[in-house]
């Protein structure tokens, strides 16, 4: 099994993915982390990358996702994330084909939401607005090819137990939870939303 873990910067997907990993290894299904080529590439460069050296790190994600052989993979981002951040911010589509088509591998696409307060961490993260953008391109690029995906939020177990309950759902899931989280994916105009994805947000906790 492989999971993808997307989502904009400080939506904390390193986070998830290695509760994630930890909480299947305890249930007897053993998962790797493959984590985020691109932060190790910005800390060994000390800079964010330029327009023509976006393609190479999209590769160079896949490369590690594809070179495991581990019965579960969980991705800390994919090439998807690279041609996001392309597109927004140097204006460059040229990274999609290929970063959907490797998209099909994985059997469960999770989205990290925006309900995490932003922390700044350098140069390694822009802004709040930044954030937005990208999260909503991303949610735009997957509804506009028909790729499912499933919206996690909440914090820590909360978090963990929605990412939980769509790549591994127990008996101990009660038909609301398992509702709450598959409803992320179907292909719904106001998905990509913000504003619209916070009234949810506040409506949950408030239920």
């Amino acid at each position: 099994m492989k999971i993808a873990v997307l989502g904009a910067e400080s939506t904390g997907k390193s986070t998830l993915c290695h509760a994630l990993a930890k909480a299947l290894h305890s249930a007897g299904n053993p998962a790797v982390v493959v984590d985020e080529y691109l932060r190790k590439w910005c800390l060994s460069a000390q800079r964010t990358p330029r327009p023509e050296e976006q393609a190479a790190i999209a590769q160079e994600q896949s490369r590690r996702i594809h070179a495991l052989s581990a019965a579960t993979i969980v991705a800390d981002t994919t090439a998807l994330m690279t041609a996001v951040y392309s597109d927004v911010l140097f204006a460059d589509t040229t990274l999609y084909p290929l970063a959907l088509r490797d998209l099909q591998q994985f059997q469960h696409v999770l989205v990290t939401a925006t309900d995490l307060p932003w922390v700044a961490d350098s140069y390694l993260r822009d802004s709040p607005i930044s954030q937005q953008a990208i999260h909503q391109r991303l949610q735009e690029v997957l509804r506009d090819h028909g790729v499912a995906y499933s919206m996690v939020y909440g914090r820590d177990a909360q978090r963990l137990q929605a990412a939980l309950a769509i790549v591994q759902p127990s008996s101990t899931n009660s038909a609301e939870e398992l509702q709450t989280y598959r409803r992320w994916m179907a292909r719904c105009e106001k998905c990509s939303d913000a504003a619209c994805e916070h009234r949810v947000f506040q409506d949950i906790s408030n239920a």
